[in-house]
């Protein structure tokens, strides 16, 4: 009998992991596009909304298939990469190789790559 009941449950169950996910989504689309258009005060406002801290979700976030901060550097978005940069440990980004990603695509010139250097080294 409980076996009748376990497909009950996945059918109800499944749309509020659905929604979970979406809304997850939408959120990840609004950091991107706050990102992109280098709204630092609108992205820290979103995190804060939505109670969730960059060095929780850097790893799960992607925009156009890249981490942000390289996203952020691709769109020359200074004021939000570097509030980015603030909110991760500095061992964590020493060692995301963003420094050697800009300069091999052509971002050595990018201001953002100064705000790596200074964290890296704290």
């Amino acid at each position: 009998m409980k076996l009748k009941f376990l497909p009950l449950i996945a059918v109800f169950a499944t749309p509020l992991f659905a929604t979970s996910a979406s809304a997850n989504d939408q959120v990840a689309e609004s950091i991107c596009a706050y990102i992109a258009a280098n709204d630092k005060n609108s992205l820290r406002k979103t995190l804060s909304d939505s109670r969730i801290r960059i060095k929780n979700v850097y790893d799960g976030v992607s925009c156009d298939g890249l981490p942000m901060i390289r996203f952020a550097i691709k769109n020359n978005a200074a004021d939000a990469a570097e509030f980015i940069i603030k909110q991760l440990p500095g061992s964590f980004v020493a060692k995301m190789g963003d420094s050697e990603w800009a300069a091999s695509n052509g971002f050595a010139a990018s201001p953002i790559l100064e705000a790596i250097k200074a964290r890296s080294a704290s």
